[in-house]
């Protein structure tokens, strides 16, 4: 049976994790091993999703998300050492710190075929001109050498191939992410009335949430700024979630009370707050299940997995329009996309969803159908199968 090692930066509670973890379970006709680094302190763990599908990954504690020369040389040495160990048909690595350290390995140890997924990238919105461009011409080598690069979008393959020009398009295949859907779609009634019970929450209340880190990248503080815009001039009662955490905390509870938003936090909880910080929240189908649309800000994003959980959950949703976004839901059916950084444009479609019932019921209503075809584990396997069995018969031809 031919061996896959997969390698991914670190087991942090995201998309990636759950894509390698249901790769390194589900996929049919493959050995794999499943590699990667420790979450950040500001990060929640994974742990629960490779423990709960019976994976031992193997941890490299150098493996960090910032560079350190020191630290990152060690994290080479190892994923080389394993390499020449397990002596993988295919390395696929995923994420920039993976792609980099892992794929250099791979090309040093001379393995078959070496393949890359890019889960979104840093070409705009995180660092300056001249680092952008070192980090570009460090992913046009890389992938001048790999065999294949997968993007999780036809708009990050655009990305990738015609505005950044990391490599050419046909060096590129299309394989959205895959996830376990079910449980998103089940149960909701009941695991809506414990959510708001446990928040005090009437069901007159329209509860807004936001998922993910609090980083610079996700930008919170535009919902923050439109939420706050919202609550001055809606006639409905309204409330903001905001699941996650991140170094960027107490930054937003100094923003709130700028805007003069109330705000809680787990350490000191109220229920009469106008925005709760809940921190990390493992269940996130119970969150979505008791919250009544979703909203994500991003200055860029590749596949934002809280879309695609909440369309699962028949969750209307307000976005900035970046990244892959517009392949992820249907826009105008199932969410409503905004200019990026633009407060007023996301103010006026948090304003319209919240002011109007029938919309709102009826943009969720349609976000199952679509992702249950689009998003589930299976097509992925099925999809990442093909890519293999393709890359491996160059070989033997």
């Amino acid at each position: 049976m031919p061996k896959v090692l997969r390698i991914i930066n670190r087991f942090n509670l995201g998309g990636p994790t759950y894509n390698v973890a249901y790769l390194s379970k589900y996929l049919e006709g493959y050995d794999t091993l499943l590699v990667g680094g420790e979450k950040d302190e500001s990060e929640d763990s994974s742990a629960f999703i490779t423990s709960s599908l019976g994976l031992e990954p193997v941890i490299i504690e150098e493996m960090k998300r910032k560079i350190d020369p020191r630290q990152d040389i060690a994290a080479y040495k190892k994923i080389k050492s394993i390499i020449k160990e397990y002596k993988p048909d295919i390395v696929h690595t995923h994420a920039s710190k993976a792609g980099t350290l892992g794929r250099l390995a791979a090309f040093s140890c001379k393995v078959p075929k070496v393949v890359h997924t890019f889960h979104g990238h840093v070409f705009h919105s995180y660092f300056g001109v001249a680092t952008t461009t070192f980090y570009k011409n460090i992913e046009r080598y890389l992938a001048k050498r790999s065999d294949a690069i997968v993007a999780i979008s036809e708009k990050q393959k655009i990305e990738l191939s015609e505005i950044h020009k990391i490599c050419s398009p046909n060096k590129i295949e299309v394989i959205p992410l895959g996830f376990d859907l079910i449980k998103f779609n089940s149960d909701i009634v009941s695991k809506r009335f414990n959510f708001r019970a446990k928040y005090n929450l009437n069901e007159n209340v329209i509860c807004i949430g936001i998922i993910g880190r609090l980083v610079p990248v996700k930008n919170h503080k535009l919902f923050l700024e439109a939420f706050g815009k919202l609550c001055k001039n809606t006639t409905k009662n309204v409330k903001a979630f905001i699941i996650g955490d991140g170094e960027l905390r107490d930054q937003l509870f100094n923003l709130c009370n700028t805007l003069g938003l109330t705000f809680s936090y787990i350490d000191k909880p109220d229920n009469s707050a106008q925005v709760i910080f809940t921190s990390w929240i493992k269940e996130v189908d119970h969150v979505l299940a008791g919250i009544d649309m979703v909203a994500l800000t991003s200055f860029n994003e590749g596949t934002p997995v809280s879309l695609i959980e909440a369309q699962a959950c028949n969750k209307p949703i307000v976005t900035t329009n970046v990244g892959g976004i517009e392949n992820v839901v249907i826009p105008n059916k199932t969410a409503l996309l905004c200019q990026n950084n633009d407060i007023d444009s996301f103010y006026e479609a948090l304003l319209k969803m919240v002011e109007n019932d029938d919309l709102r019921n009826k943009m969720g209503n349609d976000g199952w159908h679509f992702v249950k075809d689009h998003f589930h584990y299976t097509r992925l396997c099925s999809d990442m199968r093909k890519l293999y069995d393709n890359l491996l018969n160059q070989i033997s031809q």
